[in-house]
């Protein structure tokens, strides 16, 4: 069966945030068009920012697919690793504050930022 490999950024059990793939299985469609199930979305957004870009530690406020549409980005995680993204890459950021925790920029999240010479543009698919 032929799968399709999803990326995800999401909040591991000690409260940090961690990378993972996971596969979509491809079950519909035809030979030449092989499709994944339909996936519900709450709407989306595109969003542009600018060379020298970079955001302080955040959690996601909803789950969402994050699509690299130009330029790069790069994801940093509070064990010092990092990602970075490249046109037509994507994530499933899951990256959610844990319930009942209130916000420490020491423990939880991940930074952003425009990575190269041309500004970045992403598209947000909420879940």
């Amino acid at each position: 069966m032929t799968t399709f490999t999803k990326v995800t950024l999401f909040t591991d059990t000690d409260g940090r945030a961690r990378f993972r793939e996971d596969a979509i299985e491809l079950t519909e469609g035809s030979p030449q068009a092989m499709l994944s199930p339909l996936m519900a979305t709450g709407g989306f957004q595109v969003r542009h920012s600018p060379v020298g870009f970079r955001s302080q530690f955040h959690v996601s406020v909803t789950p969402q697919w994050v699509v690299i549409l130009s330029g790069q980005m790069e994801i940093g995680l509070q064990d010092g690793s990092s990602r970075v993204f490249k046109p037509g890459e994507h994530f499933y950021s899951v990256d959610t504050l844990p319930e009942g925790a209130s916000f420490d920029a020491k423990l939880h999240g991940h930074w952003s930022r425009q990575v190269g010479d041309e500004p970045l543009v992403t598209m947000f698919v909420r879940a």
